[in-house]
């Protein structure tokens, strides 16, 4: 049964101040931008426990698995893993050692019970709203208890993970992802999001240009905000007004010492006048945009469920390239998608063509779970 935490002192919790013996940690990161950055958080939040990263899995005290749900095969490879976790951990108990095991991310949300129950070696099971309660599981865990926290949280979690800091064994680089949008209201067929990161939430702008400023002040020069759906993002400002990611972008160009500025992913029909403005005006704001459009063909994008149409996109990238003509623009591209006929492919396949209009450069294959559904990352950059 899944079970909350309180936010109170546990028997064993160090006491502020206290000296913590060092422990390492190993996290392996499976998936997309926003678990690099959950795994980064997550890291912060061990700090405080006494914990230091490692890069040799053999040397950690606690192996940490943040897991992606979308690729193909993912739970498998999951279990694969935990399997040869199991034999590490029955070796290091009897050397006498102690040696734990968590699954974090999507495949935790998901399958977070049946984890659980298939591999017993596993100590605790978290999802990516609850990850900051993570040293309050573990201590749990030391008592014997299996923990598994994948109920969405009442409270944010934001508010309780420790401000990015210079962690020992980790090296703060020049780029660095930010989180300022979770979740997903728009429910297209092919997509699990919804399902596994709950519904579309903001950060305040508040925390966020908080995060922004502590992580330029410890070197990074180029930030890259992430969101399920970026472009989603809205808050109030100062006056109580309500803003949007362009509002955001503004904000975070006023930073002293940030250089760059990126956001990913973006659905096309959260693209807004002020945010297409930010492309216009702010010579932070790189020149490339990730647009998803999935397919070219309106019957698709309907039983996509993606409520917009072909030409409604390609409205869209041309309102984009009018205040920007040097912008990169790359899409998702989704084919032998069920019940999708020659004639939809072919409308597909128009868009990686070289027209008058988008150019492809760079195209990649990759399978995924659906009727070897294959996705074509292309990006477009005007002639």
């Amino acid at each position: 049964m899944t079970q909350d935490i309180a936010f109170f002192a546990t028997p064993g919790e160090p006491e502020e101040g206290a000296a913590v013996a060092e422990r390492k940690v190993f996290i392996k990161t499976y998936g997309c931008q926003m678990n690099v950055y959950d795994s980064g958080r997550m890291s912060d939040a061990l700090a405080a426990e006494g914990y230091v990263p490692t890069e040799d899995m053999d040397d950690a005290d606690l192996v940490l698995l943040n897991t992606c749900h979308i690729r193909e095969k993912a739970a498998e490879k999951v279990y694969s893993a935990l399997g040869r976790l199991r034999e590490t951990k029955k070796a290091r108990a009897a050397e006498g050692r102690e040696f734990m095991i968590g699954v974090a991310g999507c495949v935790a949300q998901a399958e977070g019970d049946e984890i659980a129950r298939r591999e017993p070696a596993v100590d605790v099971v978290i999802g990516p709203q609850t990850y900051h309660r993570l040293p309050q599981a573990l201590r749990r865990a030391r008592t014997g208890e299996r923990v598994v926290d994948t109920e969405y949280a009442l409270e944010d979690k934001f508010d309780h993970l420790p401000d990015p800091i210079e962690v020992k064994g980790r090296l703060r680089s020049v780029t660095a992802f930010l989180t300022v949008q979770e979740g997903c209201d728009k429910f297209c067929t092919f997509c699990v999001v919804p399902y596994t990161r709950g519904s579309e939430v903001s950060r305040s702008i508040t925390q966020i240009v908080s995060e922004a400023e502590k992580l330029v002040a410890t070197g990074v020069r180029e930030l890259t905000l992430l969101g399920q759906n970026v472009n989603a993002w809205h808050g109030t400002d100062a006056a109580g007004r309500a803003i949007g990611l362009g509002d955001l972008l503004y904000r975070l160009a006023e930073i002293p010492g940030l250089a760059r500025l990126r956001y990913t992913t973006s659905h096309p029909r959260d693209m807004d006048d002020r945010l297409i403005e930010a492309h216009r005006d702010l010579r932070i704001l790189m020149p490339y945009l990730h647009l998803p459009v999935q397919s070219g063909s309106d019957r698709i994008l309907k039983a996509m469920n993606r409520r917009h149409k072909a030409s409604e996109y390609i409205a869209l990238v041309e309102r984009i390239r009018a205040v920007r003509p040097d912008i990169a623009l790359s899409g998702d591209f989704i084919v032998g998608f069920p019940g999708e006929t020659e004639a939809d492919f072919e409308a597909t396949m128009i868009w990686s063509k070289p027209s008058a209009t988008p150019r492809p450069i760079r195209s990649n294959i990759r399978h995924g779970p659906a009727r070897r559904v294959r996705i074509f990352p292309i990006m477009w950059r005007k002639r």
